[in-house]
């Protein structure tokens, strides 16, 4: 998604993970206007609409009230598209709760009160569209693991997702991208480079696979270091929204906080079962691939071949596994969990994976490299992400 060059600022909508950026270029020749410091720039979704008033509500919380008059110019635009050439002209009256607006104002007398100079609109409904397109993209063309090198100078990333290693192929248009060391919100993450990435960070790239599917010419990377906790739950704490657990591998209780955002997901144990013999390097076990459940099954248009744990991607079979709330973790349960860094003995979870006890007892590292590997990194799953736009 590289950031086009206009006269006017655009934004530009991805999904999975679910992007949201502002590339705030040349607003004088498209307002027909000289920016100035006493001028603003907004962005954000529309609350409500009434007459010529729209009220935005950034994606910090802050909400804005924005007039409208005859000299304001407002366009609606399509997500992903980079240029305003087949923008088309609107009025305050075509904008809809929901809308995506980016607009450019001088602000009045009134606290967080505008007057619009320029507004560029994108429907509730078209980005949403978007957003599945991109999400389908990334699992039919995505690939995740823990950074084991990273050659700057020959542009290679390889990574290990379970037992596979990858080698991540990069050029001077892939879109390289870090997450902030305290969200994994894609809004959050910010441009980076090849030499930023480290071993041990988490990596999900997209780009076309070429000979036996392990090498992978990256169209964009997201990376970043986050923390792996495998261990048995020790205490749920519900109306604190706080799970402590015992760390497998330090032997030390980590109190884990939970967010809007966090993704809670249990196995089924026959899927468990199978993915563990997975990991052994042996046939599934359970009930077989008759037995797996739905939520097993390869979503349309991801390349899977097939339907069952024997035949399936395990990092996929992690995405699909049920949702759970807190209240359903029980004191001995077995958990994976990635979180932010945090503190020695504190944590954020992003996404937690509980039923995992055959996968741990098969092999805790290989099990923790494959659920690295699995989690979205637009982190919040597809509510949380649609609620971010």
């Amino acid at each position: 998604m590289p950031l086009a060059r206009t006269s006017f600022a655009l934004l530009l909508f991805a999904t999975a993970p679910i992007a949201i950026v502002a590339a705030p270029m040349g607003w004088a020749a498209a307002a027909g206007q000289t920016p100035t410091a006493s001028t603003a720039r907004l962005l954000g979704t529309v609350t409500a609409i009434s007459g010529d008033t729209i009220t935005l509500k950034s994606d910090a919380g802050a909400v804005a009230t924005i007039t409208v008059n005859d000299s304001t110019r407002m366009v609606r635009t399509a997500p992903g598209q980079k240029d305003l050439t087949g923008a088309t002209a609107i009025h305050a009256q075509d904008l809809a709760i929901g809308d995506r607006v980016l607009v450019r104002a001088t602000p009045g007398s009134a606290e967080n009160t505008y007057t619009a100079q320029a507004v560029i609109a994108m429907k509730q409904g078209d980005i949403a569209q978007k957003q599945q397109q991109e999400r389908e993209d990334w699992q039919k063309r995505g690939v995740g693991g823990i950074v084991k090198s990273v050659d700057a100078a020959s542009g290679t990333v390889v990574v290990a997702s379970g037992s596979r290693m990858f080698t991540i192929h990069t050029s001077p248009k892939t879109i390289v991208r870090r997450y902030a060391p305290d969200s994994v919100k894609f809004d959050d993450a910010k441009v980076s480079t090849l030499d930023q990435i480290k071993p041990g960070d988490q990596l999900r790239a997209r780009g076309e696979r070429g000979g036996d599917g392990t090498e992978i010419a990256a169209n964009e990377i997201v990376a970043g270091a986050f923390r792996n906790i495998a261990g048995t739950v020790l205490n749920v704490n519900v109306s604190a929204q706080t799970l402590t657990v015992t760390d497998l591998a330090t032997k030390k209780p980590i109190t884990v906080r939970f967010t809007p955002d966090s993704q809670l997901h249990k196995l089924a144990p026959e899927m468990a079962q199978a993915i563990a013999g997975r990991l052994k390097g042996g046939a599934p076990q359970g009930s077989g691939a008759a037995a797996a459940p739905a939520q097993a099954q390869p979503a349309a248009g991801t390349g899977a071949q097939s339907s069952g744990p024997r035949g399936g991607d395990p990092s996929q079979m992690l995405q699909r596994a049920p949702t759970v709330q807190l209240g359903d973790l029980h004191t001995g349960d077995a958990v994976m969990i990635v979180s932010t860094e945090g503190a020695s003995d504190t944590a954020t979870a992003i996404t937690l994976l509980a039923g995992v006890e055959p996968m741990l007892q098969a092999s805790t590292k290989a099990s923790q490299s494959l659920f690295s590997s699995s989690w979205s990194l637009g982190g919040g799953g597809d509510a949380a992400g649609a609620a971010q736009q």
